[in-house]
């Protein structure tokens, strides 16, 4: 059973990094984010278009891979939950989370029992067809699975240490553009008053052992969140990487004289 590279790396305080897909159901795009030397892949279905068998095909390529994937749910729903672990994903992102007793019963869902309430229904091409025993299957499911839950408002900012006390919470992971707009500075991710508030947030983190992560949009954001004490770093997407590779390529060749 393959274990959680993402998660190792975390355990040993290194600083891991991802992108998010949310267009393109190409299913080489994984394989390419491995090869690049990414740890986890960001498989977005809260505002990603895709379904249950691209997520799984996605999935499998990553697994195949080395690189970590990590389903985003669209909403807080034990069905969402288990069908993305079930397919294969190494973990899940918690999306809107500001309710702790509502984030207790969803990070229950990534656990089978005794630690949580997920079903078993676990295939044999999860295991690669490793003959496994209950136990053991349980056992490691329960270790390698990552919980990452996103603080996108004030509120949730507000109540941080009353969420981070919650047990079983890998990674808290700020959206910095829908906290933004809660914070009245709409894509502003350089105002203090986002930075002063993110930067408590990791302090909060640290108290809980809990790893701090964000997502943001550019590398020059990513490494400025790196030095700030962000463990757990996506940059960019799919779709904006090939854009902006595209349009250096083509900036660079219309200035090419004949």
């Amino acid at each position: 059973m393959r274990p959680n590279l993402t998660k190792d790396r975390l355990a040993q305080n290194k600083v891991v990094l991802g992108c998010i897909m949310q267009q393109y159901r190409s299913a080489e795009i994984p394989r390419l984010f491995a090869a690049a030397g990414f740890d986890f892949l960001f498989i977005d279905t809260e505002h990603g278009g895709f379904d249950l068998e691209t997520v799984q095909d996605l999935i499998r390529t990553s697994n195949q891979s080395g690189i970590t994937p990590l389903v985003r749910v669209g909403e807080l729903l034990y069905s969402l939950v288990a069908r993305a672990l079930d397919v294969g994903a190494q973990g899940i992102i918690f999306p809107r989370v500001e309710d702790p007793r509502v984030l207790e019963q969803a990070i229950g869902w990534t656990k089978f029992p005794p630690r949580g309430t997920r079903g078993f229904g676990i295939s044999a091409p999860l295991l690669d067809y490793e003959q496994q025993s209950f136990p053991s299957i349980i056992e490691h499911q329960n270790a390698n699975t990552l919980v990452v839950v996103q603080f996108e408002s004030q509120r949730s900012m507000d109540r941080c240490d009353e969420l981070l006390s919650v047990k079983g919470i890998d990674v808290a992971l700020v959206g910095p553009s829908d906290l933004s707009i809660s914070l009245g500075i709409p894509g502003e991710f350089e105002h203090s008053k986002l930075l002063d508030a993110v930067s408590k947030f990791i302090e909060v983190c640290h108290r809980h052992k809990v790893a701090p992560g964000i997502q943001v949009r550019t590398p020059a954001l990513a490494k400025a969140w790196v030095g700030r004490g962000m463990r757990f770093v996506g940059c960019g997407s799919e779709q904006t990487m090939l854009l902006e590779k595209a349009k250096d390529t083509v900036a660079e060749l219309r200035g090419v004289k004949n």
